[in-house]
């Protein structure tokens, strides 16, 4: 399903300059799709190219912007959450200022207030990055 997002900081709970989504595509059960027009002036841009630390960030605003969404259904308040663990991160390009990235979460189990998710970031047909992420939601509101 398609989701129109004004302002995608009411599913997420960055604020600019960190912002590194710019809508939700999809939230179907476990799998969440954004995407990401990156601006040349963005602060994880450097010679033109979103470096992986923007990628990382941009996995990790996709998988909040699921939980967000729930939230946002269930009037709840948008919980806090903090990357616990990145394993197994490729980089295979970075994609050029610009350019919009699209990307993909998946739920692979949540236990307690940790969520395991894998990610994969593409542009133009082609993966740029993919990783698995543990995500830990602050229980407290």
């Amino acid at each position: 399903m398609f989701i129109h997002t004004d302002d995608i900081t009411t599913y997420i709970p960055q604020r600019a300059p960190f912002v590194m989504i710019s809508g939700i595509m999809e939230v179907n059960g476990p799998v969440t799709r954004t995407g990401f027009h990156i601006q040349p002036d963005n602060i994880f841009v450097d010679n033109g190219h979103f470096m992986a630390p923007g990628l990382m960030e941009n996995i990790a605003q996709t998988a909040a912007a699921r939980i967000g969404y729930i939230a946002q259904q269930e009037n709840a308040p948008v919980p806090l959450g903090f990357i616990g663990a990145v394993k197994d991160l490729e980089i295979f390009e970075l994609p050029q200022a610009g350019k919009t990235i699209e990307t993909t979460t998946e739920i692979g189990g949540e236990v307690f207030n940790a969520t395991m998710v894998t990610g994969k970031v593409m542009c133009d047909g082609k993966v740029m990055a993919q990783c698995e992420m543990k995500i830990f939601i602050n229980p407290f509101k």
